[in-house]
């Protein structure tokens, strides 16, 4: 078979597609299916799935089945394929006899490139029959962790899959998904048969995604506050039940937001009024349980908002995905309260298969972990994934953008150590933070806790606040949540250490107000505002006499630099990215004849897009140099004059943190006097031969010929001022 060394492809992913370029892995992925392998995808939600096996179809002979597991999301993607040319239809319950066998024969009669179906279609006799008189060239499972008892999401129906492949044992098959632990990753290849598979594993990282955890006080105010921010634009609050969504909805609905709840109670009919509203921009918010969403393929949601705690991180990590898909930034925010998660163990404790019931706690106590982190939280969810991130401090967490004020708590963390050996190491938080609070409470009477004299020592903090201090004490490793099905707390070695020496400890000071830590987003691009809201509306009208989602005419993305160039000829409006020329024929005056007037009435002439690596400098530079960023208060230390050792002790982060600050200072152009942190001359010396003699100049080649002998900040910090000399 062809290989993508054809010089077509490019070509081919502009005129069907409108990019001018693919993503990345996508190039390698589908290189791979045209050469007949099996392949495995792991690719975060936003990353390009689709194109990896819509372009193979369109270069292979015969048709590519394509399965699916919901309604929704295929008719979204067979709608987007016909908008762009693509001869792809869908057979599910939601056609009549009558449609189903005209793409029936349509397929027999080699009109068609794709087919989705639902997996269920594939234990039906008369339907395996039907799929064997077809040309099938490749199969694509999508959300293909759904065929694993170890993912998030395990259906059933997707074990039939193993008759498709019997059926077609030659034919290559790409199983594709998001969320996908290792042990998820063997099971797929497992049950699909997948030969010798090319396996492709991105970075699960989505860094415009930002993700922050505020304390459920005052939740509603803060999920208005943030809907605000996002006027008009879509939003999706998950709810742990269905009463849940509905009371919501309503809420906000009251404060005059355009939203609707959606669960698995309501009427079929409702549920998909209430989903093509939502892709419509009819509607701005959903309020939803997790029912919703897998087929969701809307690229501009800005929000997605957990009133409630997910019970896993799979889940978490999945739901949050259906954020900011364009590429724009987009907040993730969940509303935590520690009790959230005993309805969870109530649900748990009911499973009676042992092994799931252990696995499925372990997840929730992964979950709660997430919750109460006080540090980074984007590195701990790529960690759970198996993937590490290094690049500190990560700015897109609320952490992260907002370094923590540090207070000395030594008597505080004195305090709640006491009380946690005082009490037997017996019993969670809750309990703990009541006894330091001196709550009243007949528990308290019967145990005799009521006595101990730390009873009511910490009665000038607010519950909010002691358990702040508690997650920074674990975080510390000062304390422990004992293994087993109640969070217990134990005081670790280092904790009662803390005791014995009295040792001063700074810990970060609790946020007392359920605030959301922003980062300002300076636009890469600076477009007519006015002009994208007549657009959005031009294309809401489109979207609506072809009963289609809205992001299938265009997303929102493209209208951004349709507001910017302001083309007004099919040329200019060509090099939009995401115009293919199908969309040209079909949607080019409509939104040309808006701009020419736009532009006309404002006298504006077109202009041009910034290259890549232009943006890219742009907002690199824009991030550093934010006057309340934490590259700033690095800043202002170095300026001070400090040692590295003392920076990084103020700063709370590793001193390969700070170096990174340094260089991401020096590389925004900022003037920084650092000769008082240069290495000793003999470490300059013996680091910069090294570099010399190093091919690529890269850190990890350099230490090892050092043999450790200089730390990788040393290493830095000499590739620094070697930098500077060569400028």
């Amino acid at each position: 078979m062809e290989s993508t060394a054809s010089a077509d492809l490019p070509a081919l992913l502009k005129s069907r597609f409108g990019y001018d370029r693919f993503r990345p892995h996508q190039a390698e992925i589908i290189d791979a299916v045209l050469r007949g392998k099996d392949c495995l995808v792991i690719l975060p939600t936003g990353g390009g799935k689709s194109l990896c096996f819509q372009i193979p179809a369109l270069r292979l002979p015969g048709i590519t089945v394509v399965i699916s597991p919901l309604i929704s999301l295929m008719k979204d993607q067979v709608d987007a394929l016909k908008a762009n040319g693509v001869a792809a239809e869908f057979l599910n319950s939601s056609l009549s006899s009558g449609e189903q066998e005209r793409i029936e024969a349509a397929a027999r009669r080699g009109e068609l490139k794709l087919l989705y179906l639902a997996p269920e279609r594939l234990a039906v006799t008369r339907f395996k029959e039907f799929l064997l008189s077809l040309t099938v060239s490749l199969i694509a499972v999508d959300e293909a962790h759904c065929i694993s008892e170890w993912g998030h999401d395990f259906r059933p129906e997707y074990r039939n899959l193993r008759s498709l492949r019997e059926a077609f044992p030659s034919v290559p098959c790409i199983a594709l998904t998001a969320t996908a632990t290792e042990k998820v990753r063997e099971d797929i290849v497992t049950q699909l048969h997948l030969k010798d598979a090319a396996r492709f594993v991105a970075s699960f990282d989505r860094p415009n995604l930002r993700y922050h955890v505020a304390p459920k006080r005052h939740a509603f105010e803060l999920l208005l506050s943030t809907l605000r921010k996002y006027a008009g634009q879509s939003a999706i609050v998950y709810c742990m039940t269905r009463k849940g969504t509905e009371d919501l909805a309503a809420d906000l609905v009251a404060e005059g937001i355009a939203a609707l709840p959606y669960h698995a109670g309501l009427e079929s009919a409702l549920r998909q009024e209430t989903q093509n509203k939502f892709i419509r921009d009819e509607i701005s918010v959903v309020a939803a349980t997790i029912a919703f969403g897998m087929g969701i393929d809307k690229p501009d949601v800005r929000a997605v908002i957990h009133y409630d705690l997910p019970k896993n991180i799979e889940g978490y990590y999945q739901e949050t995905g259906r954020a900011g898909r364009d590429g724009l930034p987009a907040d993730c925010i969940l509303l935590f309260a520690a009790g959230d998660a005993i309805l969870h163990r109530h649900f748990i404790e009911k499973i009676d298969n042992e092994d799931e019931r252990e696995r499925s706690l372990g997840k929730l106590e992964a979950m709660l972990a997430y919750a109460e982190k006080r540090s980074c939280r984007r590195k701990m969810l790529l960690a759970y994934f198996g993937e590490q991130y290094e690049n500190m401090p990560c700015s897109g967490c609320d952490h992260c953008l907002r370094a923590p004020e540090l207070i000395d708590a030594t008597t505080v963390a004195q305090k709640i150590l006491s009380a946690v050996i005082r009490t037997g190491e017996r019993f969670g938080a809750a309990h703990i933070i009541d006894v330091l609070r001196g709550q009243p409470s007949k528990r308290s009477r019967e145990l005799g806790h009521d006595t101990l004299s730390v009873f009511g020592v910490a009665k000038e903090f607010g519950q909010e606040e002691l358990r702040d201090f508690i997650g920074s004490l674990i975080e510390r490793e000062m304390l422990a949540k004992a293994d087993g099905q109640y969070p217990v707390l134990e005081v670790t070695a280092a904790g009662k250490e803390l005791l014995r020496s009295r040792t001063a400890i700074r810990l970060p000071k609790p946020a007392i107000d359920a605030t959301i830590a922003r980062r300002d987003e300076p636009l890469e691009l600076a477009y007519e505002k006015e002009l994208f809201e007549q657009l959005r509306t031009v294309r809401r009208e489109i979207a609506r006499n072809e009963n289609v989602a809205a992001f299938v005419v265009f997303p929102d993305r493209t209208l951004m630099e349709m507001a910017y160039v302001l083309p007004q000829s099919r040329e200019s409006f060509g090099r939009i990215s995401g115009v293919s020329e199908m969309k040209i024929r079909s949607y080019g005056d409509a939104f040309m004849t808006a701009i020419t007037a736009y532009a006309k009435e404002h006298h504006l002439p077109e202009r041009r897009l910034a290259t890549d690596a232009t943006v890219r400098r742009r907002r690199s530079v824009r991030s550093v140099l934010r006057p309340d960023s934490t590259y700033d208060e690095t800043k202002r230390l170095v300026q001070s004059r400090l040692s590295l050792a003392e920076i990084a002790k103020r700063r709370n982060l590793s001193p390969g943190t700070v170096v990174q600050h340094i260089e991401k200072l020096i590389a925004a152009d900022v003037l920084l006097d650092i000769d008082h942190l240069k290495p000793s001359p003999e470490a300059v010396d013996e680091i910069r031969r090294a570099f010399q003699s190093s091919e690529d100049g890269r850190l990890g080649p350099v230490f090892d010929q050092l043999e450790g002998r200089r730390t990788f900040e040393e290493l830095r910090l000499v590739r620094i001022f070697m930098q500077r000399e060569k400028k």
